[in-house]
Formats: structure tokens, sequence, C-alpha cells
């Protein structure tokens, strides 16, 4: 199925992954046969130690405690993305055929966590349009879910999170959304988040987690 979420999602998250590797790329190796103790060559760190005293920086620049509730969804939706991508993997062995679309919701899982990470209290007019959340992903997505949901047959019984690996991983999913939810709920009601951010959550993820329960093992 082609859509803007096909076309714009991959594409978005093929350009954030092209961009990242161009940043951290050196010129030189990693390893050498010079001598460690000569300090010559000097492999990039990937700790800061900015994080040492218990803050942490928003895309705004603006530092917080790490336990603040902007971190808290952003861990979350995090943790949402692994599992998703490691319930991929499991999908991927069985051969289903909506892998690309667990993908696609990790491409936007990142813009939703971009979002999350520029509160509005702090952020300039230049933040805001490089972080802001499309509702045309809400739209797309909700499309997807109802064209699996007619292959779906009626449900009539709750459904125990099991049905073999994949489908497991997917239960899992789904709970990490609700939490994800939980924690972004707050954000969005102080007016720190984009709406459609919670909307995405709510009840795109969250229903398309449940579609693809019922299409897994």
């Amino acid at each position: 199925m082609t859509s803007g979420i096909t076309r714009h999602a991959l594409l978005r998250c093929f350009m954030r992954t092209r961009r990242l590797i161009s940043e951290h790329r050196t010129p030189k190796p990693l390893c050498s046969d010079r001598s460690y103790a000569t300090g010559e060559i000097k492999s990039p760190k990937i700790y800061t130690k900015t994080g040492d005293k218990g803050f942490s920086s928003t895309f705004t620049g603006e530092r917080r405690p790490k336990e603040d509730h902007i971190f808290e969804a952003l861990g979350n939706t995090d943790e949402l993305s692994s599992a998703i991508g490691l319930a991929r993997e499991f999908c991927l062995d069985k051969g289903h055929t909506f892998t690309d679309q667990l993908d696609k919701i990790q491409c936007i899982l990142q813009d939703v966590g971009s979002n999350i990470a520029t509160p509005r209290s702090s952020a300039r007019e230049i933040h805001r349009k490089r972080t802001k959340f499309s509702p045309q992903a809400i739209t797309d997505l909700e499309t997807w879910i109802d064209h699996f949901t007619e292959e779906l047959p009626p449900l009539t019984n709750f459904i125990l999170p099991s049905g073999g690996k994949s489908s497991a991983a997917l239960h899992l999913a789904r709970t990490v959304c609700r939490r994800a939810e939980r924690s972004v709920a707050p954000i969005v009601r102080s007016g720190e988040a984009d709406p459609d951010v919670a909307k995405f959550l709510n009840r795109s993820v969250l229903s398309a987690l449940k579609t693809h329960i019922f299409l897994s093992d």
C-alpha cells in the first residue's frame, strides 16, 4: 500500500540516519598500528559526562532533572520503539507481511520523541518548526489499520498475551505503548507537546499493535 506514511516516514528515517552517520564519521580509523600510549590516535567517546549530576538537556538546550516528565516520556517512547523492533524481528522470522509497517511506526516514533524533547515553554520558533509533528501520520496510519481490520474475524473473546513469539512480543509492545501514552498525557495537557503526539500513541499505534496481534502466529 503506497501512502504518505510510506514515502515521507521512510525518507525522513533514511535522511536522519544518513545525517547521524555523517556527523559521527571520522577520517581516522578507530584502530591503528600506532601505539595507544602515544596519544596520536584518539577514538571518539560515546559519553559526555554532562549528565553525571542528574540533569539532561532538552532539544532547546534547557537543563532539567533526569526524572522530569519530559525525559520519562522520552524513555518510554524509546522503549516502545525498541519493543516494536524486537517484535519486528520475530515477525520477519515468521514471514509476516506487515513488518514494513512496524518499521514505519518506529520512524514516526523518532518524530514523536523530537516533539517531546522540545518543550514549548523554552522553544523558539525555529525549534518548533524543526520538531512539529504532522497529523498526516495519524490519518495515513488509520487508513492502514482499517485495511488490516477488514481481514480480521469478529472478536468474541479476550485475548491472552501469548500465541507465539511474534504475538507475545507485539503484546509486550502494546503494553509499553500504553505506558508511553500515560507519560505523554500530562505533557500534552500542560501545553509542552503537540496534542497530535498523544493522538498518535492513543489511537494509531495502540490500534495498529492490536491489529498485528490478531494477524500474527
